[in-house]
């Protein structure tokens, strides 16, 4: 399987703020900004495996600067690093007063995804090349977050297993 660049696999989009966006403060929604993320994510991780993909897991999100109703908001996305059928994508979030051209990093994260078949199978997808040096960061940095999330996952598992699927009103123990 023929090796990628990150290059290969940005995506960015670019919105407008509009006050369906918005909450009551004037500032977009931290889930529609989620969202943007999530979609954009999405497809730099299909672009890089050239194959359907499905969300694995998102790393925190952090809110850094609100995203004001009349600015901009742009995604930029791409592929840091690749396990057998797993992806790790780097999302930056950056708004842009469009009167001033002020802009700032308003949210980063990494999300995860799984490259799927026509059966919804895990396939194999390709290695990736980091080529600059914040690439190249990143990608050296991955496998721990990829430790993480595992051990994340694990955790995830075992509450599952203990709220199981009862309605909370019809617990007697918590």
């Amino acid at each position: 399987m023929e090796k990628r660049t990150c290059t290969n696999s940005l995506a960015v989009k670019t919105s407008y703020v509009l006050p369906p966006d918005t909450n009551t403060y004037g500032t977009l929604f931290g889930g529609k900004l989620m969202a943007y993320m999530d979609d954009v994510a999405a497809i730099a991780a299909s672009r890089h495996a050239r194959m359907p993909v499905v969300t694995a897991s998102t790393d925190s999100v952090d809110f850094l600067a609100p995203v004001k109703e009349g600015h901009s908001i742009c995604v930029e996305a791409f592929v840091t690093w690749t396990h057998h059928t797993s992806m790790e994508v780097f999302v930056k979030a950056v708004t842009e007063d469009l009167r001033t051209g002020k802009r700032q990093v308003c949210s980063t994260a990494f999300l995860t995804f799984v490259a799927i078949d026509e059966e919804g199978k895990p396939r194999p997808v390709p290695s990736v090349i980091p080529e600059t040096e914040h690439e190249q960061k990143l990608h050296a940095s991955a496998a721990e977050r990829a430790e993480h999330r595992k051990r994340r996952r694990e955790q995830s598992k075992e509450f599952a297993e203990v709220f199981g699927t009862d309605y909370p009103w019809n617990q007697t123990r918590f």
